[in-house]
């Protein structure tokens, strides 16, 4: 007998199958780079966006209002190179939690780009010169880096694969929605002057946009908590109860 007839003819196939699968996993690699690489957008919308908030920059506004193109194309992107790869293969087990974490991180990066919108479009309502107090633009601009942090940590987290990192997001997100109770009550104390009084409503709709970003980052890092255990959990609500899995 040849020993081209004594060959195993499955083996062709599961060479090609090997292949496929390498390609596969490349391709979900790339898809999770440029997901992850949208975070790194949400960053850069709202560095603008603060400084737009902190200067009353009216047309620096206005740049954050036009450029969130850029986060919902990267969001269409991602969302449709993995609807095209689940129409070619079938993934299973770790793969399929990925895909499934990366529809929804791409959700939440969505929703980050369209609150750095919603305070950029609340700058202008103001104008140039608007009644500005201090003491509560500062609590802003904390709440602004605070947000900032957990967007770049989410990031980590995810890409590291890094449970401990994610759930530490809920220790930054309690930091937010102290700052966000401080200003509400900051805002109703502020006085009887009309024009200060509106601003100060204005600024109440900007921490509450901050504290969505920081839920968001929140829920990236619980899908990192997923796609290593298979098991959806709300840090908030795990950071309230003892581990029953500590041994």
């Amino acid at each position: 007998m040849s020993p081209e007839s004594s060959a195993d003819p499955a083996l062709p196939r599961q060479a090609e199958a090997l292949t496929g699968r390498a390609h596969f996993q490349q391709q979900l690699l790339e898809l999770e780079e440029r997901a992850l690489g949208g975070l790194d957008i949400v960053v850069e919308q709202l560095d603008r966006t603060m400084e737009a908030l902190e200067h009353q920059d009216i047309e620096l506004a206005e740049m954050v209002i036009s450029d969130d193109d850029r986060v919902d194309g990267r969001y269409l992107e991602v969302h449709q190179g993995i609807l095209s790869l689940l129409a070619l293969q079938a993934p299973v087990a770790g793969d399929l939690r990925l895909v499934a974490a990366l529809l929804h991180v791409m959700k939440n990066i969505e929703r980050m780009g369209d609150q750095c919108v919603n305070i950029a479009k609340v700058i202008p309502l103001s104008g140039y010169d608007a009644p500005i107090r201090p003491e509560l633009l500062e609590k802003l601009m904390k709440m602004g880096a605070c947000a900032r942090s957990e967007v770049t940590q989410c990031k980590a987290a995810f890409r590291g694969r890094d449970v401990a990192l994610a759930e530490d997001l809920v220790r930054q997100d309690r930091e937010i929605n102290r700052l966000n109770r401080e200003i509400f009550r900051m805002a109703l104390e502020i006085g009887d002057d009309a024009d200060t009084r509106e601003w100060a409503m204005h600024m109440i709709l900007v921490a509450r946009a901050l504290e969505r970003i920081g839920d968001n980052a929140v829920d990236v890092g619980e899908q990192v908590a997923f796609v290593i255990t298979g098991l959806f959990r709300e840090f908030s609500d795990s950071s309230h109860r003892p581990d029953s899995s500590a041994g």
